[in-house]
C-alpha cells in the first residue's frame, strides 16, 4: 500500500469492520486527521453495497424485510460504532448534572433504560424511512445516506474541543483536522449528491446537514464541554435518519 493512501486505509479501518490491510494500525495524528477527507468516500462505499444489496434482494423479499436486512447490514459491517455513539450519548445526556458526570456515564460500557430506548426509537424511524421511500428514490438515497453523515461528523468535529481532559480515541482526529480536510470532504459529498439527486436537492440537503452539525457541536459543548468519539457517532445517526425522512419531500418539491 502506497503512503498516499494511508489515510483512505485509516478512514476504512476505524469505520467499518472490514480490515483491507495489516500495515498502517498504527496512524500518526496528523494522518488520523487527514483520514476524515475521506469519511464521505468512505461513506460512498458503504451507500453503493446497500444500493446494490437493495436491488439484489428486492426481486425476493418484501419491502418490509429487505428495509430490516440493510440495517443489518449497515450496522454489521461497521460494528454498530455510530449506534454504540448515540445510546451512550443519550444515556449521558439523561443521567448526569454536569458535564464530567455525563462524561463518565458515558464511558459505562452498560446501556442504560434512556439509552436502549434511544437506540430503539432510532431504528424503528431508520426502518419506516427507508420502507417508506418511493421506488424510484430507494437506490439514489441509500447510496448518498452514509456518505452525508460521515461528512456530517468532519463538519461537527472542525474547530472543536475535545470533551475529556485526559484525551480519548477522538482527541488526535481533532486535534490536526483542518479546513482543508473539511473542504475536501464536502467536494466528495457535494459531487456525488448532485448526481445522484440534482444540484438544488443536494445543496439544501447539505445545508440542512451542516447546520445540524454545527449545532450539535455547540450543544455537545455546553452539556459535555466538547465533543467525544460518541457524540459524533450520535451526530452521524441522527443526520442519516433525517435524511432519509426528509428527501422524499425534498425531491418532490425541488
Amino acid at each position: 500500500m502506497t503512503t498516499q493512501l494511508k489515510p483512505l486505509i485509516c478512514a476504512w479501518q476505524f469505520l467499518t469492520a472490514i480490515p483491507v490491510s495489516r500495515d498502517h494500525h498504527d496512524p500518526a495524528p496528523v494522518e488520523l486527521a487527514g483520514s476524515m477527507l475521506w469519511y464521505p468516500f468512505v461513506g460512498i462505499l458503504l451507500g453503493g453495497l446497500l444500493a446494490v444489496t437493495d436491488l439484489v434482494i428486492a426481486r425476493w423479499l418484501p419491502h418490509e424485510t429487505v428495509a430490516a436486512l440493510l440495517i443489518l447490514v449497515l450496522v454489521a459491517i461497521t460494528r454498530g460504532l455510530h449506534q454504540d455513539g448515540l445510546a451512550d450519548t443519550f444515556d449521558g445526556l439523561a443521567g448526569g448534572r454536569t458535564p464530567s458526570d455525563r462524561l463518565s456515564i458515558m464511558r459505562d460500557p452498560r446501556i442504560g433504560a434512556i439509552g436502549a430506548t434511544g437506540l430503539f426509537l432510532s431504528l424503528i424511524l431508520r426502518y419506516a424511512a427507508i420502507v417508506s421511500l418511493p421506488e424510484a428514490l430507494r437506490s439514489p438515497v441509500l447510496f448518498c445516506m452514509p456518505a452525508i453523515g460521515r461528512w456530517g461528523m468532519v463538519v461537527g468535529a472542525y474547530g472543536a474541543p475535545y470533551a475529556r481532559a485526559e484525551g480519548g480515541l477522538a482527541a488526535p482526529f481533532l486535534a490536526h483536522l483542518s479546513a482543508r480536510h473539511v473542504l475536501g470532504a464536502t467536494v466528495v459529498v457535494l459531487g456525488l449528491m448532485v448526481w445522484c439527486l440534482g444540484a438544488v436537492p443536494a445543496v439544501v440537503a447539505l445545508s440542512i446537514a451542516g447546520l445540524f452539525s454545527r449545532l450539535a457541536t455547540v450543544f455537545c459543548r455546553h452539556f459535555f464541554g466538547g465533543i467525544t468519539g460518541d457524540t459524533l457517532g450520535a451526530t452521524n445517526e441522527l443526520i442519516e435518519i433525517s435524511f432519509l425522512l426528509i428527501m422524499p419531500s425534498l425531491l418532490t418539491w425541488s
